[in-house]
């Protein structure tokens, strides 16, 4: 059970009232989804949007992990006669993992140190009466009864040297200092990066931080992150540079005083406490801090760009021929029918080195009439251009030909996924595969690929790669629950995203369809092999029934508020089938007359929305994107030119644009507009078509700078000199919030 403190901890962190988290921390305790708790519980929640509900959840987790942490000190402690009722407390309301292994140092079993071996010496009672500043006697007098030949301390010096060490110690275990130090670091402390000796007289792609400063609080983490990949391929070195004198002065009181009679010793155990054991320690905790930020930054970035890639528009239900580029293998042609089955498989060499043009062009033809295609859709990688100038000169009119994005298309088609479905067929037709069904639905086919080869994140294979998965799998879910999932045709790998449903469920569902025939009904769900009811509470909702028995199945309204509808049709004698869609007549239908004691106002507009537009696609509808004729290469670029791209990246400082020449240019955060931009994600996002100019092209690198604002009138400035006057806000009487949280917790938890 959470106590007082962790549920306020949750409520502060979360940024949401106290009856929010404490509702979906017990849905979630009951085996509820984020999904679900967000679209279908929303009087529990108070209306939170996917991200509170799992703010609320990712902070009950961290406090969770966190308690069993806590539940091991003390008990370690406790198993040492040294727990405290003051330490006891201490350690229950920290809520930083830093700051909780910072209390347990001294307590925390270790291996042997120059402390430890000067207290088998038996020093220790001389270290005490160092730091006693009661005791007057200097350290001579004070050390003199501690030489022995037994213990092996031979002379004053030796048993003094000894005392520091232990002493030098316990400074370094001091909490509270760590603490401060810690923070004034991160405050003031500055990364430092310099080239290794390898590489001094080299260029590359990491030359910039060859001589490189930058503070550790504005370091920004894309920043951290490149450095971190020069370090690991052995470019850089970095360090954290602190002021270890100023250190030493600014936080010597803590530890004693200038009164003290042997202040002058203390001091020098204390430089040698911050040089030999504090600085090290810190600044490895600085570098995971500094490692953590960029992490968290850096998956959230991933993540909100894959966010963006599988909601690209679908084209839709179209026969379509998938083409796999190649020079010397030649080009894999597969066609499609409008569910993405495979039809026909054939291999052409229509570029270098072979160039059978003409035999190409006729067995596309013979295809294209054979299955009635139209659309062609050819993978972005090697030998794309050439390919597709070759089918714009061959198709009949009426066939669209696009080029896309094969990032992942080659991991599919190497996966146990890719061989699962096509174990008749090598790499090269389940890539085609993949292209061709990524034009028909990229949420589909998208689902079926690591998240993180999909190629919308830098330094991927650099950042924590449990969080990543987490992140991104939760991401994949999120999105996969919004748009909803066809319950007849939707392959196990993206049933198994559906909220509450799994992989084991998933396979179920398949092969129940498969023996059983197409589902009539999402009560036909619960007839599937270990589909309980809480499987069915959790995903129905997001599961859509084309043509079944009930049009309600293909919305979004989920089955325990089916006689809501039932009701509205009753009192308006319409049928369902009279009142989907049917905009005025829903019009007149008044929200409040439908609450109950289950669902809310929040809940009946929901039913009413779903009805008006029942099943919406909240994607985009699909836009064709051509690249500018003529430009394939690095080497026809040219400084001043225009061109047309579409957006495979953003990050911190800026995006990431394919112009079609097989090395994405780069715009620059200070490129994207003449207004001040904080954060690329709020003017631009992955899969955008836009138009950029070409600033600069690195040759020897392979760097393209591109920008957006070049092609943007700048805004015009205000002539008036008059500023309107400063009006100062009230002031306004503070509260004791501390006092206000935690009565309402006491009465909210209490009413638990």
């Amino acid at each position: 059970m959470l106590s007082e403190n962790d549920l306020t901890y949750i409520t502060e962190t979360s940024s949401v009232k106290l009856f929010q988290a404490v509702n979906v921390i017990e849905m979630l305790v009951e085996g509820m989804t984020v999904p679900f708790i967000s679209r279908y519980r929303k009087e529990k929640t108070g209306d939170l949007d996917e991200l509170g509900v799992q703010t609320v959840k990712e902070k009950y987790e961290y406090v969770k992990e966190l308690n069993h942490r806590k539940e091991t000190v003390l008990k370690t402690i406790s198993s040492q006669g040294k727990l405290t009722d003051e330490l006891k407390k201490k350690i229950q309301e920290t809520y930083s993992k830093t700051e909780l292994e910072d209390i347990y140092l001294p307590y925390k079993p270790k291996r042997r140190t120059k402390a430890t071996i000067a207290k088998e010496k038996g020093l220790e009672p001389l270290a005490l009466s160092i730091l006693d500043e009661t005791v007057r006697d200097s350290l001579e007098v004070l050390a003199e009864p501690f030489i022995s030949e037994e213990k092996k301390v031979k002379s004053v010096e030796e048993a003094i040297e000894g005392a520091g060490h232990i002493i030098a110690e316990q400074f370094s275990e001091n909490a509270a200092l760590r603490k401060a130090i810690r923070r004034e670091i991160a405050e003031t402390g500055a990364l430092c990066v310099s080239v290794t000796s390898d590489w001094q007289d080299q260029r590359s792609k990491f030359e910039q931080y060859y001589d490189y400063t930058e503070a550790v609080k504005t370091i920004p983490s894309h920043r951290i992150l490149a450095i971190r990949r020069g370090e690991s391929e052995k470019v850089l070195k970095t360090r954290i540079d602190s002021n270890k004198e100023s250190l030493q002065g600014k936080f010597r009181s803590m530890l004693f005083q200038g009164s003290h009679p042997r202040h002058e010793y203390l001091d020098t155990v204390f430089a040698d406490a911050l040089g030999r054991l504090l600085l090290p320690s810190i600044e490895q905790d600085i570098h995971m801090e500094l490692k953590k930020r960029a992490d968290e930054e850096a998956i959230g970035v991933f993540a909100s760009n894959l966010e963006k890639l599988l909601l690209a528009p679908p084209a839709g239900n179209l026969r379509v021929m998938g083409v796999d580029p190649g020079y010397r293998t030649g080009c894999k042609l597969v066609v499609l029918d409008e569910t993405g089955k495979l039809l026909d498989t054939a291999t052409i060499y229509p570029t270098k080195p072979l160039e059978k043009i003409e035999e190409a062009a006729r067995v596309v033809k013979e295809l294209i009439k054979k299955h009635n295609i139209v659309s062609v859709t050819i993978g972005n990688g090697t030998a794309s251009r050439e390919t597709r100038l070759f089918f714009k000169d061959v198709v009949p009119e009426h066939v669209i030909v696009s080029v896309i994005s094969e990032a992942g298309a080659s991991v599919y088609s190497a996966s146990e996924v890719g061989r699962e479905e096509f174990p008749e067929h090598d790499v090269t037709v389940r890539g085609a595969v993949s292209i061709g069904r990524r034009f028909q639905d990229p949420l589909a086919e998208l689902v079926k690929i690591e998240p993180k080869s999909i190629g919308v994140g830098q330094y991927q294979h650099d950042v924590n790669q449990g969080l990543l998965k987490t992140k991104l799998d939760q991401v994949v879910g999120l999105v996969v629950n919004r748009v909803g999932v066809e319950l007849n045709t939707a392959s196990y790998h993206l049933l198994k995203y559906v909220s509450g449903i799994g992989t084991t469920l998933a396979k179920n569902i398949v092969q129940y369809r498969d023996q059983m025939g197409m589902f009539t009904s999402r009560e036909d769900l619960k007839h599937v092999r270990m589909f309980g009811v809480r499987a069915f509470q959790q995903s129905a909702g997001f599961l859509r029934l084309r043509n079944g028995k009930n049009p309600l199945d293909a919305t979004g309204i989920h089955p325990e508020s089916y006689f809501i509808v039932e009701q509205m049709c009753k009192n308006s004698a319409e049928p369902i089938t009279r009142l989907i869609r049917n905009k005025p007549l829903i019009s007149t239908i008044k929200p409040e007359d439908y609450i109950t004691d289950e669902f809310g106002l929040p809940t009946i507009r929901d039913i009413l929305r779903e009805l008006e537009t029942p099943g919406r696609d909240p994607r985009e509808d699909f836009e064709l994107f051509e690249f500018e004729e003529g430009v394939e290469t690095l080497d026809d670029l040219q400084e001043g030119m225009v061109l047309k791209g579409v957006v495979t990246n953003v990050t911190r400082f800026g995006a990431f644009v394919d112009i079609g020449v097989h090395q994405d240019g780069l715009v620059h955060i200070s490129e994207l507009s003449h207004e001040y931009v904080t954060n690329p994600e709020k003017v631009i996002h992955v899969g955008d078509k836009i138009k950029v100019k070409v600033l600069n092209v690195d040759q020897q690198l392979k760097r393209i700078q591109l920008s957006i604002k070049a092609l943007q009138e700048p805004p015009k400035r205000s002539k008036s000199k008059h500023k309107r006057p400063h009006k100062p806000r009230p002031k306004q009487k503070p509260r004791d919030k501390t006092e206000e949280q935690i009565n309402s917790l006491k009465a909210a938890w209490g009413a638990k």
